[in-house]
């Protein structure tokens, strides 16, 4: 059996729990985004029109695909992207500020 193959069985793993345990991560994406977005712009970014929409723009991204009921993959990839967002903005405006 190949590493690819493994790879991909893993991943298709993960996909079936996530899916299992939907409810469960739905409240913690809720929480995670929604409170790391909310300290992205209160430490700063809501100053700059830039780093506000760049902060808006992926965190409702994801809470969106939370209502709209979205393939789990979709929504963990949105707030992952949310998050790695927020933590570099967050670290920006701790150094800069």
């Amino acid at each position: 059996m190949s590493t690819e193959t493994l790879h991909t069985k893993n991943l298709s793993k993960n996909a079936e729990n996530a899916e299992f345990n939907r409810f469960g991560l739905i409240s913690l994406v809720i929480l995670i985004t929604g409170c790391m977005g909310g300290i992205t712009v209160g430490l700063g970014a809501i100053n700059y029109t830039a780093t506000l929409i760049l902060v808006i723009v992926p965190t409702m991204l994801s809470l969106s695909l939370l209502l709209g009921v979205a393939p789990m993959k979709w929504i963990i990839n949105s707030a992952i992207v949310a998050v790695v967002i927020d933590v570099i903005l967050i670290t920006y405006f701790l150094i800069a500020g």
